[in-house]
């Protein structure tokens, strides 16, 4: 009966991690990696201790550098401490305004801090799209996290 839990559990976090990826307060590779210990624990899959290491530590460097990523973009594409910390303040708040606040606000908020700092329209725009480029690679970084993980799990099931 356990086994049957885990296994419902399991596919719940696989699928709640990868709709993560795309909603920024799930954390969607956790989730994920949680899904597919559920899986471990359960008498369907025995997954080996290399993969399960493995696919944690990518679940952590995933993760940490999904919250680094807008801001080294904001820095990428010429902005300054004032873009970097508007970009931050941008994600803070996007956070209260759904999906579209989350992608949104970290260009915006990158785009005000370097109006703030130098009022140059062309200057801000370019560090705000380098904050939605660096929130962008950060989905897509977290995508791939999770779809690996989603295929190792179904992989452990059936085969």
């Amino acid at each position: 009966m356990i086994d049957y839990v885990l296994l419902a559990l399991g596919i719940v976090f696989i699928v709640v991690g990868i709709v993560g990826c795309l909603v920024p307060v799930l954390p969607g590779p956790p989730l994920s990696y949680m899904g597919l210990l559920a899986l471990h624990l359960s008498k369907f899959a025995t997954i080996s201790k290399t993969l399960l290491i493995t696919l944690a530590v990518v679940t952590v460097v995933v993760t940490v550098i999904d919250y680094v990523v807008p801001i080294w973009g904001t820095k990428k594409f010429g902005g300054s401490k004032y873009g970097t910390r508007g970009a931050t303040v941008g994600l803070i708040v996007g956070l209260f305004f759904g999906p579209l606040g989350i992608i949104l606000g970290p260009f915006v908020g990158a785009f005000v801090g370097e109006i703030i700092f130098k009022d140059d329209v062309n200057y801000a725009l370019k560090a705000g799209f380098g904050s939605l480029l660096g929130f962008l690679t950060g989905i897509g970084l977290k995508l791939a996290a999770s779809l690996v993980i989603t295929f190792y799990f179904f992989k452990e099931l059936f085969f």
